[in-house]
């Protein structure tokens, strides 16, 4: 039975310990509803937002990354400052304390109530729109689940017991909570394999680099390299040969010529590359498959798909790989990449 002391004050440690109930409250619901949003965009990409790409973006990710870490953090944070909030309530609170706990509690249930509005407004704009339907269910779905636990338990505290459901809610909201994390990870996958796709992606920039070097010795020269040393200029500063990640494991980047006009490039991958429709920020649609020289304001002579500072991780299947050693086989055309001509 809670017990209502006579002082008017509003005593400091409950004050705060509301305060952060609030804000846990707000980021871990945000961060949550944001998490299995983007989740769920991974795993049904709609193709109108999306391209059907070979190869790791690792910026594709970025929105489920993010929403994590506010998850992981944020929402422990809020079950700690809900269970001493509550024990504040069940010791007695002073009348200061108990007008604002009135005003908060209505408060959250507002925020939550508009919280749920404003989202399944967006899905319906969304979805006759022409959004997936099952991603469609799916986030409704979710913003329901949330919203009516958040609010069924801020009811209760605030009928100060009466409907008795407080007791299990926390328990379900773990569990959901839990089990949105683990669709998550089970969707783009450990830390452990997104260490290993950003290797893989890394080799693949690295590549497409050595054959850029590759191809502008054979324009200068008119004449394939015997190895990559013969690439190096000692009159550069930087290291111009890039050397895989893992390197001190013992794997390296391989070059060999095979013909006058050919050569073929190795590298030793972590994983198959990934292929399939891969919603991005910019809206899917083809991607330019040139790059602009920086020195010469001249289209750089690359391999499909040029590598641009904003393009980092595009790729197609002239780099598919598998998991292990790959090697990939390159003949140079000489009319798209002519030799450069000395000045007269």
């Amino acid at each position: 039975m809670e017990t209502t002391h006579t002082s008017s004050k509003i005593t400091p440690q409950f004050f705060f310990t509301t305060l952060g109930v609030v804000v846990a409250l707000m980021v871990s619901t945000i961060g949550f509803l944001n998490l299995i949003f983007e989740t769920l965009e991974h795993a049904f990409p709609d193709v109108l937002n999306a391209s059907y790409q070979y190869g790791y973006s690792s910026y594709t990710y970025d929105g489920v990354r993010t929403a994590l870490a506010i998850v992981i953090i944020a929402f422990p944070v809020f079950f700690a400052l809900g269970r001493l909030w509550r024990k504040y309530i069940a010791r007695g609170l002073s009348h200061g304390d108990e007008i604002l706990k009135k005003w908060v509690l209505y408060g959250l249930i507002f925020l939550i109530t508009l919280t749920a509005f404003i989202d399944l407004i967006v899905l319906v704009r969304y979805f006759v729109s022409g959004e997936i339907t099952i991603r469609f269910v799916l986030k409704v779905l979710a913003v329901i689940v949330v919203c009516s636990l958040l609010g069924s338990y801020y009811v209760d505290v605030l009928k100060k017991g009466k409907w008795n459901v407080a007791k299990w809610i926390p328990a379900i909201s773990v569990l959901v909570v839990l089990a949105g994390i683990v669709y998550s990870f089970s969707i783009i996958g450990s830390p452990t394999a997104q260490r290993e796709l950003r290797l893989d992606q890394r080799r693949i920039e690295d590549l497409q680099n050595i054959q850029y070097q590759v191809i502008n010795y054979w324009q200068q020269k008119e004449k394939l390299p015997e190895s990559m040393n013969d690439m190096i200029d000692p009159l550069q500063s930087y290291q111009q040969i890039p050397v895989d990640p893992e390197f001190e494991k013992g794997t390296v980047y391989e070059y060999r010529k095979t013909a006058d006009m050919s050569f073929e490039l190795c590298a030793t991958f972590s994983r198959d590359i990934p292929k399939g429709w891969q919603e991005n920020q910019y809206g899917g649609g083809p991607y330019p498959m040139y790059a602009t020289d920086s020195m010469g304001g001249r289209d750089i002579a690359v391999s499909e798909p040029a590598i641009a500072p904003d393009m980092i991780g595009v790729t197609n299947e002239s780099w598919s790989h598998g998991e292990g050693r790959t090697c990939f086989e390159r003949t140079i055309d000489p009319e798209r990449y002519p030799v450069y001509k000395e000045s007269l």
